[in-house]
């Protein structure tokens, strides 16, 4: 049974990590705002405004923010640019999102793949094999429909309205059976995309197939990419789909953060 002096320290380090993590965030805030005050700050991250202050007040002794000349108003330091000249210029998004498909690969057992839009068409740039899979397609450099595929429907949930009209307007081409070809019925599916933070597809691009996907974010919150778990519809149906789109969130949340999209709480 640990002792006081234990629980003391184990309570430190949990908290120690936490303002870590919150002094990350707000130094993300800063670099997509410019500017910031420790309102709007403490707003975006939904954290305490004594919080923010706190943290707002070691980044600034240590360089890393400075205070804007609008009076209250914090901005980045010229600290953050000597670290970031000791990053690499090599930035390639599937090496900061692998370690986080390989896990995710694993838990599932299924195939991940790593997916980016180019015009209308979305295309696979990295896949994990997961163990429950047998033989599996490469999609890696393949092009896909937006309208058929989970990955797909991430994207177009997040178009500009004028964009997402173009698109309808040229006609929906049906691949299976289950194809949503109808503007309506995929506007709806759009919808509730939005508010679930997931898309899925169940045999719309090929029988047999399904996926969910879900969006990785840069860090002014555009969507720059989709983390899609996809296999047998045998093995992702009702029954299953719930609980592994709630791994393929969490795995893209966690490839946003990497990738520079700010934390809450």
């Amino acid at each position: 049974m640990p002792n006081n002096r234990e629980t003391r320290d184990s309570g430190g380090a949990v908290q120690a990590v936490q303002s870590v993590d919150r002094a990350v965030s707000i130094l993300q805030v800063l670099a997509g705002h410019g500017a910031a005050g420790v309102t709007e700050i403490a707003a975006e991250l939904a954290v305490h405004k004594s919080t923010v202050f706190r943290l707002l007040a070691t980044l600034e002794a240590r360089g890393l923010v400075e205070q804007h000349s609008e009076r209250g108003r914090y901005r980045l330091g010229h600290g953050i640019v000597r670290l970031a000249a000791g990053a690499t210029r090599d930035y390639d998004l599937r090496v900061l999102a692998r370690p986080v498909c390989q896990r995710l690969a694993e838990a599932v057992g299924e195939t991940v793949n790593l997916v980016i839009h180019d015009g209308r068409q979305v295309i696979s740039v990295d896949q994990v094999i997961g163990s429950s899979t047998v033989t599996t397609i490469n999609w890696v450099g393949q092009r896909t429909p937006m309208h058929a595929t989970s990955a797909g429907k991430i994207f177009l949930a997040h178009l500009p309205p004028g964009q997402l009209d173009a698109v309808l307007a040229d006609g929906l081409e049906r691949f299976t059976p289950g194809t949503v070809v109808h503007p309506t019925r995929l506007r709806e599916q759009l919808a509730l995309v939005r508010r679930r933070g997931y898309a899925t597809t169940f045999e719309e691009h090929e029988i047999g197939l399904a996926a969910v996907a879900a969006p990785v974010r840069a860090l002014d919150g555009q969507v720059e990419a989709a983390v899609t778990v996809s296999g047998p519809a045998f093995r992702l149906n009702d029954d299953t789909m719930p609980a592994i789109a709630d791994q393929v969130v969490d795995a893209a949340a966690e490839i946003s953060r990497r990738n520079g999209y700010p934390k809450r709480g």
